[in-house]
């Protein structure tokens, strides 16, 4: 049976990451999307585990050859979920999570309308600003343009399926897996699951 493929969004703060990071550890029926990227690796970055780093030109024609689900510009540089890094896991059944952006998520979507979306928002802007902070890389000018793009952002919140929002870190990573294991229930992959089984409950 194939695997579902799930879309995770939130503004820069929220604590994205760490949720799907704790997910991940957590439940082993799901496995994160590596984007590509055409920027160069961070310090303490590794090339296949935190992206796949390549040039903007070979990002280029993977563009043309039709290679994304999606892709941005961001920040002047390219990123984006590769088609194969997704489909042969979910042709193999494996459920596959992509840790986007809202403009991602909307064109996944258009491409795999049974996606499942969720949108992670944090407890309040002074939450949000606070947790910009804490991280210490920022200046107050950059955390000001980050705020400012962190609403529009979350704008957005009313196109995804599910919302959680990131004030206690244990129970939104609880609500995460819950909304995981409440669409491996959904009727119809039940019945494809467990076919056998209800035709011989049902046998008279």
């Amino acid at each position: 049976m194939r695997g579902t493929l799930y879309i995770v969004a939130a503004p820069s703060g929220a604590g994205k990451s760490s949720i799907v990071n704790a997910v991940l550890a957590r439940d082993p029926q799901i496995s994160l999307s590596i984007s590509f990227t055409s920027r160069a690796a961070r310090p303490g970055e590794r090339h296949a585990q935190h992206y796949h780093f390549v040039s903007a030109e070979e990002f280029q024609r993977m563009i043309e050859a039709g290679d994304f689900f999606e892709h941005a510009l961001v920040h002047g540089d390219w990123k984006g979920s590769a088609r194969q890094s997704v489909e042969p896991q979910l042709a193999a059944g494996q459920d596959v999570l992509l840790e986007i952006d809202w403009q991602g998520a909307r064109q996944v979507r258009a491409k795999v309308p049974d996606a499942v979306s969720v949108f992670i928002l944090p407890p309040s802007r002074d939450a949000l600003e606070q947790r910009m902070r804490h991280r210490g890389q920022d200046s107050d000018a950059v955390i000001a343009q980050r705020l400012a793009a962190a609403r529009e952002e979350m704008s957005h919140y009313g196109e995804f399926d599910y919302v959680i929002v990131n004030e206690v870190f244990d129970t939104a990573v609880d609500e995460m897996c819950a909304i995981f294991t409440a669409s491996r229930l959904r009727k119809e992959r039940q019945v494809a699951r467990h076919s056998r089984l209800i035709t011989a409950l049902l046998v008279e």
